[in-house]
């Protein structure tokens, strides 16, 4: 990794920090990122004190579509290469019977921060990976996936925390597949992942559930997208772990993903203006 420019998101904390740390101490430039400076700045320092280079931190609450644009802006500001984005920043199911979040632009919280601005941020970025390529892309995912309800995507009828998660994550996927046929030809790969399940994050004990997994199981998984040389070219894929394996059947329905898509680009114009 000597000498390639990566950013996570959401690399303050848990799975993202860990591998942002790994990455930096095989010699990658890294670019944290985080909502908290403090934790954030907390990464930075692991990665110098692992051998790694000296990381860029940049901020940005991913629960308003225009701090994902600005978050863009930033990192084209500041590196004029990037080999690898991973969509790491996330938040999970939330406590039991909780009430139904919004984002800063009105939409369900999960599917804003899981799912639209990842989806927006590798698209301003996209010029720039394929102009760096070969470039991957690796989309933090998870095993739990729903099936997407286009009559209510937002779950405006009977909210379910699991569910808007699920269904999020699905999303991502589904992104996945289709950002990987697009995307053929240019040098740039894009795949999705379930690190580990009930990892020992902060995340997974704040909900309240027994962890089954290490955060550094979860990272081996992580980094072998990301840097494994066996994984050159391959794209448009879903991995259990190291294996790979299929998602929810939604994510083959090419007409759920033409609707995921026009969904998509009107939400974040929406948010966008």
């Amino acid at each position: 990794m000597a000498g390639r420019t990566v950013l996570v998101t959401g690399s303050s904390d848990g799975l993202g920090a860990h591998v942002a740390v790994r990455l930096g101490a095989a010699g990658a430039r890294v670019i944290v990122h985080g909502r908290d400076a403090e934790r954030a700045a907390g990464t930075a320092r692991r990665i110098v004190e692992a051998g790694g280079p000296e990381p860029d931190v940049v901020l940005a609450d991913l629960a308003r579509l225009a701090e994902a644009d600005r978050l863009a802006d930033e990192v084209l500001a500041r590196t004029g290469r990037l080999d690898v984005l991973v969509n790491n920043a996330g938040i999970g199911f939330g406590d039991p019977g909780e009430a139904r979040s919004l984002s800063g632009d009105g939409y369900e919280l999960r599917f804003a921060v899981n799912y639209l601005a990842p989806a927006l941020l590798t698209r301003r970025l996209l010029p720039l990976l394929t102009a760096s390529a070969p470039a991957r892309i690796v989309n933090v995912s998870s095993v739990g996936q729903q099936a997407i309800d286009f009559a209510d995507p937002m779950l405006e009828r009977g909210y379910d925390g699991p569910r808007a998660y699920r269904q999020s994550k699905l999303a991502q996927i589904m992104a996945t597949f289709d950002l990987a046929a697009e995307l053929a030809g240019t040098g740039v790969t894009v795949n999705a992942l379930h690190p580990a399940t009930f990892m020992a994050t902060r995340m997974v004990l704040a909900g309240g559930h027994t962890p089954l997994s290490s955060v550094a199981e979860g990272g081996d998984a992580t980094l072998r997208l990301i840097a494994d040389p066996a994984l050159d070219g391959v794209t448009g894929r879903y991995y259990d772990g190291l294996r790979e394996t299929a998602p929810h059947r939604q994510a083959a329905d090419p007409d759920a993903r033409r609707r995921l898509r026009e969904l998509t680009d009107a939400l974040i114009a929406g948010a966008l203006g």
